[in-house]
């Protein structure tokens, strides 16, 4: 799921600067799933707005919001609200955020949140970046971790020379990926995959931005 965290209201409000009727959208995932952007965070965004003079014409959560046609459907559903605001302020992610633009014609969209990674939820409201979404999963080769995002410096071929007592070199406090990924490969009875070099990353398969059509 995408990690989102929301952005001070003095910066919320910056962006309405010339704004006076506002539409709230959330989103019924990701947003919901962090408690940045599900109906509690649409209701305290109402409340701090309202304080600060500006008049709610409405407010909706999209399921999810990243979706065209589900954007579209909304603004059908909520016209009226929609076109009655100077500008909707979207807590979603930044796709979320895009999304609605395209979809709801004319009226100008502000992000209140900021997409900070590709997250695995671990338990409620803790999450863990696993992926950076490189275009080129070599995980079968090191036990089902990536070294690309585990490892600070993205290696691909083992730990660098300043890791010290399995911690890593970046920040101390940190296990090192690469002793991670050898634990992993020992318990699997797997270390022979260590022994295989793995090419530099084809970075041209994160030029953005990117379409795929199924």
């Amino acid at each position: 799921m995408i990690i989102t965290r929301q952005k001070l209201i003095k910066e919320i409000l910056s962006s309405l600067t010339g704004s006076k009727n506002i539409f709230l959208v959330g989103c019924a995932q990701c947003a919901t799933l962090c408690k940045t952007g599900g109906e509690e965070e649409l209701i305290k965004m109402e409340k701090e707005l309202g304080a600060e003079g500006k008049t709610i014409t409405g407010k909706s959560i999209i399921d999810p919001a990243c979706h065209l046609i589900k954007v579209k459907q909304f603004f059908q559903k909520n016209k009226k609200g929609v076109l009655k605001s100077d500008a909707i302020v979207a807590m979603t992610c930044g796709d979320g955020v895009q999304s609605i633009a395209d979809g709801t014609k004319d009226t100008s969209v502000k992000p209140a949140l900021d997409s900070l990674f590709l997250g695995e939820i671990q338990r409620g409201g803790h999450f863990v970046q696993k992926c950076i979404l490189c275009g080129e999963c070599i995980i079968d080769k090191t036990g089902g971790i990536c070294p690309v995002t585990i490892c600070t410096k993205g290696l691909l071929n083992g730990p660098c020379g300043g890791s010290k007592n399995e911690k890593c070199e970046v920040d101390r406090e940190r296990d090192c990926g690469w002793i991670l990924i050898y634990k992993r490969l020992k318990d699997r009875g797997e270390l022979d995959k260590m022994k295989n070099i793995s090419d530099p990353q084809d970075y041209s398969k994160q030029i953005k931005p990117q379409k795929v059509v199924l």
